[in-house]
């Protein structure tokens, strides 16, 4: 990859200011892919001086120009897409199918989305005497993480573009290909100098630069609640705006009224999609007491069809998880299952028999889970699905409640109505009732530890826009 050594600031790939470089692990092989440049806070400083540098004129662009910008990123990235798709299942071992299909195509999802929201966006509004307008923040760090990489790049970078921003961007160094070509559509779409900087490297040395950084105006970082605590500390003392979508550990009710085979079928497809490295997975599913054998045996049904195989085939369901030390974790969790005393349905763990190199999980079932076991409290980020009960609804509301993050609930039911009764006391910045299909104009993000701010359409927008009041603008 030609550009990999480099970093793209004030409209120029340009090489690290003190070279240092990272290999890029292809996780179904344990092989090297690429090595990128690593930065450090001089590279930041140069990137943030460039953001800095163009913000002026960039803020003061109309409505329609940065559209037409946008309109033009689109047509850069579309022609990237099958490279974004290729890199994205060579870096974090996503099938190749799943990453051209969903990976890749959910930027061309966000982008035409955002494209509608700025057309229709009101930035201003005459109340009385008062205008009250909406203006872009300044110069914004932008930190994304590895499990969804271009999805999370585009909901930063699009609203950010769409609301007059300047920005530096991070993404994930473990898998920073898809960045790489991103910014390669960022340029050939024509972005003003200065106003995308891209600076790879790891969180201690440039997410810590970044949030930190007086001049930085408001951070927006994705990743685990654990980092996510760092970059609001380090953020702190130059009060910036903080905006952050966490970890979650989502419940799955499923009602009494439900067709469980079609209920629980789909709920293990929604854990195991994308070897479970999904922070909004439905990983706590929640069971009638008296339908658990029921449930046990389609569960286990629906989980032997996943087998993990080479990412490169079309039809390969499940690949490797993105790295050693993910594996590292995810193992200790299902070891953790067994010992506490849940029962494994299918799976558990080691390697898959056909595998003896790679970071692949044997897709796991537990059933017989309680709340106070590790696996039904922590989030476990693999295709591990965990199955409780409970005695009646105000139980399964209860414990779907009792857990520290608020990304996603999921409810399921017959009656409409009833689901919607239930969905509205789910503490989760999302509920999705009956698997629905995503929604790129839905508001995305979480209650509690998984979270503040909202991500994608308008709402995206709303995080990089301050609100200022113009008193007498109007006569009285």
């Amino acid at each position: 990859m030609e550009n990999a050594r480099k970093f793209y600031i004030d409209g120029a790939w340009v090489d690290p200011i003190k070279p240092a470089f990272l290999d890029v692990i292809n996780p179904s092989n344990e092989e090297v892919v690429e090595q990128i440049a690593v930065g450090s806070a001089a590279d930041v400083d140069r990137a943030v001086a460039a953001a800095k540098a163009a913000f002026p004129a960039f803020s003061q662009t109309t409505r329609e120009q940065r559209l037409a910008l946008l309109e033009r990123l689109l047509e850069a990235y579309k022609a990237r897409l099958e490279d974004t798709a290729t890199a994205l299942s060579r870096e974090m071992g996503a099938p190749i199918t799943l990453a051209r299909n969903a990976q890749a195509a959910v930027g061309v999802r966000h982008l035409v989305q955002m494209i509608k929201s700025l057309r229709e966006y009101k930035f201003e509004d005459v109340r009385g005497a008062t205008l009250i307008s909406k203006e872009p923040i300044g110069v914004c760090g932008l930190i994304t993480p590895w499990n969804w990489p271009i999805n999370q790049i585009m909901c930063k970078v699009a609203p950010a573009l769409a609301a007059g921003c300047t920005m530096v961007l991070k993404p994930s160094e473990i898998a920073p290909l898809n960045a790489i070509i991103f910014a390669e559509a960022m340029h050939a779409a024509g972005v003003p100098k200065g106003v995308f900087n891209l600076v790879n490297g790891d969180g201690p040395t440039v997410g810590a630069a970044m949030s930190a950084h007086p001049d930085i105006d408001m951070m927006s970082f994705t990743g685990s609640t654990r980092a996510g605590i760092l970059v609001a500390k380090a953020a702190a003392d130059t009060v910036k705006r903080v905006s952050q979508e966490l970890g979650g550990k989502s419940a799955n009710i499923l009602l009494p009224d439900v067709d469980f085979e079609r209920a629980v079928t789909k709920g293990v497809a929604g854990v195991f999609l994308n070897s479970g490295q999904s922070c909004n997975a439905p990983t706590r599913m929640f069971v009638p007491a008296d339908r658990k054998a029921q449930v046990d045996a389609y569960a286990k049904a629906a989980a032997t069809t996943y087998a993990v195989g080479d990412p490169s085939l079309d039809a390969t369901q499940l690949g490797p998880v993105v790295s050693r030390v993910q594996f590292d974790k995810i193992q200790a969790l299902i070891q953790s299952g067994v010992d506490e005393g849940a029962e494994v349905l299918i799976g558990g763990p080691g390697l898959p028999e056909s595998m003896n190199r790679g970071y692949y999980i044997r897709p796991t079932v537990f059933t017989g889970v309680t709340q106070d076991m590790r696996i039904a409290k922590e989030e476990i980020f693999g295709p591990v699905l965990s199955i409780l009960t409970y005695k009646d609804e105000e139980d399964a509301i209860r414990m779907a409640n009792d857990t520290v993050y608020g990304l996603a609930a999921y409810v399921q039911s017959g009656d409409l109505n009833h689901a919607r009764q239930v969905a509205s006391r789910m503490r989760a910045g999302n509920v999705h009732i009956n698997y629905p299909a995503g929604d790129s104009a839905a508001p995305f993000g979480g209650y509690k530890q998984s979270g503040n701010g909202r991500e994608y359409a308008d709402w995206g927008m709303d995080e990089f826009l301050e609100t200022k009041a113009t008193l007498g603008y109007a006569a009285a």
